[in-house]
């Protein structure tokens, strides 16, 4: 509601200035949440996935990686 009586009191063209930046942090604030929510279910396999890293380093099973073959 204060947020509303603020607006009211701005000219009509501040009005749809504001509504625009508010509609912008709403959807970077959307798209941060599902980031945050899929890095949450997949740290599990993030954790397993450097295990297996550091396991094949050891047992020489890795090789350097250029960017070529990325």
């Amino acid at each position: 509601a204060t947020v509303v009586k603020m607006m009211e009191s701005l000219p009509e063209v501040a009005q749809n200035q504001v509504a625009e930046h508010l509609r912008d942090y709403i959807a970077e604030t959307r798209d941060e949440i599902q980031w945050d929510i899929a890095f949450q279910k997949s740290q599990k396999q993030l954790v397993e996935a450097a295990r297996r890293a550091r396991r094949e380093i050891a047992e020489g099973l890795a090789e350097p990686m250029g960017y070529d073959r990325l």
